[in-house]
């Protein structure tokens, strides 16, 4: 779980495959919520010398290098791949290297909401508990996604390895997982973060199935950013 989200070398010498990936996806919210940990010390450590929102920003730039930017990849191809006429140009459109438009806006405005959030979390008790609930949910929502939509694609894919590899009950697990671990450390904005985190999988899960016929691995990364950034506005929303 940690080689497949994060840029950590601990799977170096490991042969890791797609079955190991798919065996690890229960621990998924485990490694999200270490992750938002990560995010968490360092904004409060750089708190204390640079003003707030230059803490979240630098913040936010170290999961980037942490995660190797993947999820924000996945996103910005998704938004482009929304401006595609059919279904099979969306996909084409999301498997091409390039960035578009629609892509910029979107990893613009999450990153913008993000940082901002990021920066109110600060300003309150229990913070780095906080960003470690909101990461947790957001490494849950591909298991939910996986567990409701089929496979887009024809060929083999990363987002087959969770729908078609993991199994029902090693996604559900998963989902439980990271809704214990948010409950367990959000406190009393737990119920926030996980009913914006609803919100956004839901829409999410209904555009993909609507656009795409279903979910592709960038539809997956796209939820993990989405969930987390939103999870984390409802928290600061109900401060």
């Amino acid at each position: 779980a940690v080689a497949f989200l994060t840029r950590v070398p601990v799977g170096r010498r490991l042969e890791l495959d797609a079955s190991d990936v798919a065996r690890s996806a229960v621990l998924f919210p485990l490694v999200g919520a270490g992750t938002g940990a990560v995010v968490g010390l360092t904004a409060v450590a750089l708190e204390v010398v640079v003003p707030v929102l230059v803490a979240a920003a630098l913040a936010v730039a170290v999961e980037a290098l942490l995660t190797g930017a993947i999820h924000l990849d996945a996103l910005a191809d998704t938004a482009d791949g929304l401006g595609g006429e059919t279904r099979e140009r969306a996909l084409d459109i999301m498997s091409d290297a390039h960035i578009g438009a629609f892509g910029v806006v979107a990893l613009a405005l999450d990153l913008l909401v993000k940082v901002v959030a990021v920066a109110a979390v600060l300003e309150h008790e229990r913070a780095v508990l906080v960003l470690a609930a909101a990461w947790a949910i957001g490494r849950s929502a591909p298991l939910a996604l996986a567990c409701v939509l089929p496979y887009a694609r024809p060929t083999p894919g990363s987002g087959r390895t969770l729908t078609d590899g993991a199994g029902r009950v090693r996604l559900v697990l998963g989902l439980a997982a990271g809704i214990g671990i948010a409950a367990a450390t959000a406190g009393s904005r737990f119920p926030a973060l996980l009913v914006a985190a609803a919100i956004c999988a839901v829409l999410l899960a209904v555009t993909a199935r609507a656009k795409f016929g279903g979910v592709t691995g960038d539809v997956l990364g796209a939820a993990v950013e989405l969930t987390s950034t939103l999870a984390l506005v409802g928290g600061v929303a109900t401060w």
